[in-house]
């Protein structure tokens, strides 16, 4: 399970919503006994070779990176988000080949450049993507 707080969820799909292309990142932040909570997030250069409307990459500079400042703020590195464009936050066959274990896939769906959902996907132990829930805190 996910927590979110609205600025982050915020940052994220403004991230995301304007570009013709697929966005991408990494998001960071605590580790808990039953859930994990986003406190930060990173926009990331889409450095795919191939169709950047249908595919994203991120370069392993850019995770050593983010690997050094979560280290720095003490954070544990969560997972990766990136948006689908005109297509549902579901992932694909080459989402589920590019993941890793232990980290949460956040997909964003935008349609005609604006948002429609968000999704968050983690690799079971038989190599398949199951949905992991997201919980938006508010601030009471």
């Amino acid at each position: 399970m996910l927590h979110i707080e609205p600025s982050i969820l915020r940052s994220l799909i403004a991230n995301v919503e304007p570009y013709p292309e697929e966005c991408c990142g990494f998001f960071l932040g605590h580790v808990g006994a039953t859930s994990c909570t986003i406190t930060k997030s990173m926009a990331m250069n889409n450095s795919t070779a191939g169709n950047k409307q249908t595919n994203f990459e991120i370069t392993s500079k850019d995770y050593l990176y983010t690997e050094s400042i979560a280290e720095e703020e003490n954070l544990a590195l969560l997972g990766v988000y990136h948006s689908h464009l005109n297509h549902p936050a579901v992932p694909s066959e080459v989402d589920r080949l590019a993941a890793m274990p232990n980290f949460s896939y956040i997909i964003i769906s935008v349609m005609d450049r604006k948002f429609d959902s968000i999704r968050s996907w983690q690799l079971d132990t038989h190599s398949q993507f199951q949905e992991e829930k997201i919980i938006i805190d508010s601030l009471i």
